[in-house]
């Protein structure tokens, strides 16, 4: 499946970024994708702007993006003579996650590939505040890598939430469906697809004003479960797997609490999920279950937003 055009790999010059490089690399191949690699430098505070005498601080930027560059292409020589993939390099100056996203919108990159912050020193979370914000804010899928010794990924991890009554709910599952499919092809790993659910009113039917005995609530949980299982049925059933199905999870309880324990205990490489939740202010905030679920796990994790979605960083940022 040739899912992707035009990647956008952000580099900062750590080792462990290599391999993020190849898998960019790789999969702009696959895809017959071109290839963009940026880096992002921090602006100088004007305050200190005394330490350099008769230089300014513009020029010193200047420089330093200069070099920048030159050491960004003295890395990914390797990779261009072993692909035959020639990659654009940048590398601009000011705030990453506003840098980024602005790359993103002038060129309209349809992925975002990024070595985890918390991936290079000893971080309780995966993902720091340059990848959160990236997360939110960014319109097209973000893929954050976390560096692993094996070269393609064992399993990937798709998470949806089927509704058949919620039209734009339902057209990101089939992206995320779309993406998994297509990296666990690329990537030739086993690919699983995880539903958590619920059952709206729970609590309610078994308290005081309706009293719903534990005979009939089983009942009622059943059958909660086989619509849901039909939920999901009808949007695998829209998807070409080819010979190797999926494997299925479909649990009830609190997805922010299940889905790390999953990806855990099924050795995960890769979590495809969403990341704008429909109770949430487009373009502002992740949503409550997708955010516990990002500061819990510690694997890579392909993010996407739905369609309509609209970044608050704009061009004249």
């Amino acid at each position: 499946m040739k899912r992707f055009k035009k990647l956008l790999v952000v580099y900062n010059g750590n080792e462990n970024e290599h391999d993020t490089l190849r898998r960019a690399y790789h999969l702009a191949r696959h895809n017959k994708a071109s290839l963009t690699i940026v880096d992002v430098i921090e602006k100088i505070p004007q305050k200190i702007g005394y330490y350099f005498e008769k230089v300014s601080v513009s020029e010193v930027e200047s420089v330093e993006a200069e070099q920048r560059a030159e050491q960004i292409i003295g890395i990914i020589k390797g990779f261009e003579h072993r692909t035959k993939i020639k990659a654009d390099v940048k590398v601009f100056i000011g705030k990453p996650h506003i840098e980024i996203i602005k790359e993103v919108l002038r060129n309209e990159h349809d992925l975002l590939i990024k070595t985890a912050e918390g991936a290079s020193v000893a971080k309780a979370l995966l993902f720091g505040s340059i990848d959160i914000n990236l997360l939110r804010k960014c319109p097209c899928p973000v893929w954050m890598v976390k560096p692993t010794k094996s070269r393609t990924y064992s399993r990937v991890l798709a998470a949806v939430d089927p509704d058949p009554i919620d039209e734009q709910n339902n057209k990101l599952n089939d992206l995320i469906i779309e993406l998994a499919v297509s990296v666990s092809k690329i990537e030739r790993s086993e690919l699983q697809i995880i539903h958590v659910w619920s059952m709206f009113g729970e609590r309610t039917l078994t308290g005081p004003r309706f009293r719903k005995t534990e005979s009939q609530m089983r009942k009622l949980m059943r059958e909660a479960k086989k619509t849901h299982r039909e939920w999901l049925d009808k949007l695998l059933n829209k998807i070409r797997f080819g010979r190797k199905k999926p494997k299925i999870h479909i649990i009830k309880g609190d997805p922010a609490k299940i889905i790390p324990r999953v990806a855990k205990s099924q050795k995960i490489d890769l979590i495809v999920m969403g990341t704008v939740s429909r109770a949430g202010l487009p373009g502002l905030i992740i949503g409550n279950t997708a955010e516990s679920i990002l500061s819990q796990v510690n694997c890579s994790v392909l993010t996407v937003k739905p369609k309509n979605f609209v970044t608050p960083v704009s061009l004249e940022d």
